[in-house]
């Protein structure tokens, strides 16, 4: 049985942190689909063409990670796709409890799908999407926060 884990996320945009949590990830799945969940309520600063065009530049010599797209609950586009795990990475105690109240639901939801959850890594620890959309807005360099040969310019 092939071990598939979707990575589900906005991407917007696709940080260090997540480009090392899901190349530390590979050893453990044959497949990563990094998957951009579509919430027509939210509002995003990067296109969805741009946020997928980063992350698959990001994991271009990465055969085992495939970029999609969804709507709709993870555990659902999990089926679709065939996945049997989400993973996730945690930062903090914040992220645990947030994170795990959304397992919870998913087991519920679809007891064949796991949610597997990695620490980030202490130099990644403060990094999010949040921010770094905070420090483009603002003029500021995030070179040292998104993954090598991504160019954000705003």
């Amino acid at each position: 049985m092939t071990k598939i884990a979707v990575f589900p996320g906005s991407f917007d945009p696709i940080t260090r942190g997540h480009e090392t949590l899901v190349k530390r990830a590979l050893p453990l799945f044959d497949e990563i689909v990094v998957a951009i969940g579509i919430n027509a309520g939210k509002n995003y600063m990067f296109s969805l063409e741009q946020r997928t065009s980063w992350i698959k530049k990001t994991f271009e010599n990465e055969p085992k990670v495939k970029v999609a797209t969804y709507e709709g609950l993870t555990v659902n586009f999990c089926k679709t796709v065939g996945a049997n795990y989400i993973l996730r990475g945690l930062r903090n105690e914040t992220d645990f409890a947030f994170e795990r109240n959304i397992a919870q639901m998913n087991q519920a939801m679809d007891a064949v799908v796991e949610t597997i959850f990695l620490i980030t890594n202490p130099e990644h620890a403060a990094i999010n999407s949040s921010i770094v959309r905070d420090i483009i807005r603002n003029h500021g360099d995030v070179s040292q926060f998104i993954p090598k040969g991504i160019s954000i310019a705003k």
